[in-house]
């Protein structure tokens, strides 16, 4: 039974508040004027960005290709959620699931959204995260731990990016969102599809919007999200 509110079919819209060119590298005062970031948040994500480069060099933490238009494919990418958020922004409790090198959650607590918390097995880019937290002095901190494992956060938000599937996906967002939470989940070409298959197993209302920083990506809002009864009557 297919349960999934498909909201999007008229609610496409811009989630960013300025329209940004795709045709060049985004640089970093074009990334300022699409997301009202000041000039300290600014200066953090620089060093963020700094940070990223030099330790690629070690560890994969990004594809190699993504480098060359980091403001447009990590930066904007991660911070058109901001405008997604529920109230309160800057209170908010916001869990990050397979935070990799940090996208989106610590641009996300670089630019003041709430408390981040991090969730990364991979005890390298751990270390990462906690260097970049330690530099930039962000709001956020580390759990290197399976998202499974973890003890469930009861956040205000969740996201995540190239994660899981959403079938799949949705079982660690249900674990650390707390009741009346909001998921905002970075996808590709493939959102739509995987909402029809998480709808054979999930009861949620979904949001699908187009990406700011892909054109072939989506970002999906999710909220009252709950199993399916797979044993109810139609």
């Amino acid at each position: 039974m297919f349960h999934v509110k498909h909201a999007w079919a008229a609610n496409q819209r811009q989630v960013g508040s300025r329209g940004v060119s795709r045709e060049t590298s985004l640089a970093p005062d074009a990334f300022a004027a699409a997301t009202g970031a000041d000039e300290a948040g600014l200066a953090r994500l620089r060093q963020y960005l700094s940070l990223l480069e030099k330790w690629q060099r070690r560890i994969n933490l990004v594809a190699a290709s993504t480098l060359a238009d980091p403001w447009r494919r990590h930066m904007l990418d991660s911070a058109q959620l901001l405008p997604l958020l529920p109230g309160r922004s800057g209170e908010l409790a916001i869990a990050d699931l397979g935070s990799g090198a940090g996208f989106p959650g610590l641009v996300l607590a670089l630019m003041n959204a709430g408390r981040v918390t991090l969730i990364e097995s991979d005890s390298r880019k751990c270390a990462f995260l906690r260097e970049v937290i330690r530099v930039t002095a962000a709001q956020a901190r580390v759990e290197e731990a399976r998202i499974e494992a973890l003890e469930p956060l009861a956040a205000d938000v969740v996201t995540a990016r190239a994660c899981a599937p959403l079938p799949v996906l949705l079982g660690y967002v249900a674990r650390h969102l707390a009741p009346g939470g909001t998921a905002l989940l970075l996808k590709g070409r493939k959102a739509e599809v995987e909402l029809t298959q998480a709808g054979k197993t999930w009861m949620m209302s979904a949001d699908l919007m187009p990406s700011q920083s892909d054109p072939s990506g989506h970002v999906i809002k999710l909220t009252s999200i709950r199993p399916a009864m797979m044993n109810s009557q139609p």
